[in-house]
């Protein structure tokens, strides 16, 4: 599978589906799996486990490599870590069950882990309770 380039603007998931809060990207980019995970660990960190988190996106893209000082040639490498290709636009975690302020400074951990800019939203029909 060839890297390919990541062009235009998110055209599905990029709305507020299943939480209160999310962040979306600004950039286009390849996310990786650890980079996910690590975002995943920091939101659930600081919520204290309460409310609930939605991962959006999936690292379903293998990038491949070749190993160190392994002369030109020879083929392809093989699999050496999975992505997730993501448009600007495109929202990456959600979160509910938590105070505004709370989620909003989970989310600005999460984006901390990211290599793409990225904005907190919020629903459209959100009210603080």
């Amino acid at each position: 599978m060839q890297k390919g380039r990541i062009k235009g603007n998110a055209q599905r998931g990029a709305q507020i589906a299943f939480g209160s809060f999310g962040i979306k990207t600004l950039d286009e980019g390849f996310i990786t799996s650890r980079q996910i995970e690590a975002a995943r660990i920091a939101v659930t960190r600081y919520m204290k486990r309460e409310g609930k988190v939605w991962i959006r996106i999936f690292p379903d893209k293998p990038m491949t490599s070749k190993p160190a000082e392994v002369r030109m040639g020879k083929g392809k490498g093989a699999p050496s870590h999975w992505v997730a290709p993501v448009k600007p636009g495109r929202m990456m975690f959600e979160c509910d069950g938590v105070p505004m302020e709370v989620a909003q400074e989970a989310m600005r951990l999460a984006a901390q882990k990211l290599p793409v800019r990225t904005k907190f939203v919020v629903r459209r029909d959100y009210v603080e309770s």
